[in-house]
């Protein structure tokens, strides 16, 4: 058996590549379509949300049956199958002509998908209980660390090689991602293999059944959208508030990673407050300050202001996850993760698919603005919910 700190170690690695490669193309992607693909500036949001919600379509289908593969052959197969997948996707993102090209390239990366469901599942069993917390809080800030290097290093390259050239580097680092699985890590000890919980026969179902887990995958879908109502149009805001500067792509990738700087500092806080306060505590602590942050990311009017309240969501907002990660490993039995973070993922991925085509609707009809507000009012509803359900009450960890 690996020792947890060898295996977080090389997991932050994994993460902070694959991480990396996403946010060095994603935020460009409405760039990418008028600049590359030749789409008109006026349907540059409608491209953007078909292309954003067309990975979600099927990773949302695919995610629970690889969540059951992982749980009955192994987490470690399943990982370097996203590897390798996501890393041809990238490279045939570099090679498309069209913006209908590029929705099948991202159709491809939502087959791919469920890398970051399995990281979650190998370290959940391979941790210590009272390191949970600490752990997951790491992993969250590594990941929002590659957040910060991505923007800033694809907006580099697309301004030196053009936005192509980004694509195969991201191939790159999910094949040496595939790589280090392949060779680094050993397939984590399975405590319920022989355990009598396995005449239970646990499904899906068993998880909708119960209540906390269900409001959890609630939780995660309307989170998963409200940062997906912003991310297809963020970059087209940014160069609106930036106006005629040179190095716009540059600039541009700068604002998106400053709440990348100020998430990777404050995600491991976060983590170690759920493992000493209590983790749903934590969670509704930490979607309330980010609800009352994005209200305020509406009022900017100049590209400084708006960079600061960039920086503000990253503090508030890293918070959540890590909390909603700890809930659901607590909650869980060990045989049950693959399956559990499947679930997980596919309900943040009704969320992806969801937002896009809000935050392009929105966008188009009442403003830019308007998105900030919606995603306020989404994100402190959830907050007053989790509140009135919660409240001096945090559910011990349940076994089935």
């Amino acid at each position: 058996m690996m020792n947890w700190k060898v295996v977080l170690a090389i997991l932050t690695c994994n993460i902070l590549f694959m991480s990396f490669s996403y946010t060095m193309l994603i935020p460009f992607l409405p760039l990418y379509l008028t600049d590359e693909l030749g789409v008109l500036p006026g349907d540059v949001h409608l491209w953007s949300g078909i292309v954003f919600s067309s990975t979600f379509l099927v990773s949302t289908i695919m995610a629970p049956i690889w969540g059951k593969l992982a749980d009955a052959h192994g987490k470690k197969p399943m990982a370097i199958r996203s590897c390798l997948f996501l890393s041809l996707s990238y490279f045939c993102g570099g090679l498309v002509t069209s913006p209908e090209q590029l929705t099948l390239m991202r159709l491809l990366q939502g087959f791919a998908y469920g890398l970051w469901p399995m990281d979650l599942a190998i370290m959940t069993l391979y941790a210590p209980e009272e390191k949970l917390g600490f752990c997951l809080g790491t992993m969250q800030g590594v990941m929002t660390a590659g957040s910060v290097l991505g923007p800033l290093f694809g907006g580099i390259l697309s301004d030196l090689f053009g936005m192509r050239f980004s694509f195969f580097i991201a191939a790159f680092f999910l094949f040496l991602n595939g790589l280090m699985f392949i060779f680094f890590i050993k397939e984590p000890p399975d405590p319920g293999k022989d355990d009598a919980r396995k005449e239970h026969h646990l499904t899906q179902m068993d998880v909708l059944r119960q209540p906390l887990l269900r409001n959890m995958l609630l939780c995660g879908a309307l989170i998963q959208m409200v940062i997906f109502i912003l991310q297809p149009v963020l970059s087209t805001y940014i160069t609106s508030l930036a106006g005629d500067i040179p190095n716009l792509t540059l600039t541009t990738g700068f604002v998106i990673s400053l709440s990348g700087v100020s998430g990777a500092i404050a995600a491991p806080l976060w983590g170690k407050a759920g493992q000493k306060k209590g983790f749903i505590r934590i969670l509704t602590i930490s979607i309330f300050v980010t609800g009352i942050g994005e209200a305020l990311q509406g009022l900017p009017s100049t590209l400084a202001a708006f960079s600061l309240t960039q920086f503000t969501i990253g503090l508030c907002f890293s918070g959540i996850n890590p909390a909603l990660n700890a809930i659901m490993a607590q909650h869980t039995p060990p045989d049950f993760k693959g399956r559990i973070y499947g679930l997980l993922f596919t309900a943040q991925q009704l969320g992806s698919m969801a937002g896009p085509l809000l935050g392009g609707i929105l966008a188009t009809w009442w403003g830019m603005k308007s998105i900030f507000f919606v995603m306020s009012v989404i994100l402190l509803a959830a907050s007053f919910w989790l509140y009135h359900t919660y409240h001096n009450r945090d559910p011990k960890p349940v076994w089935f």
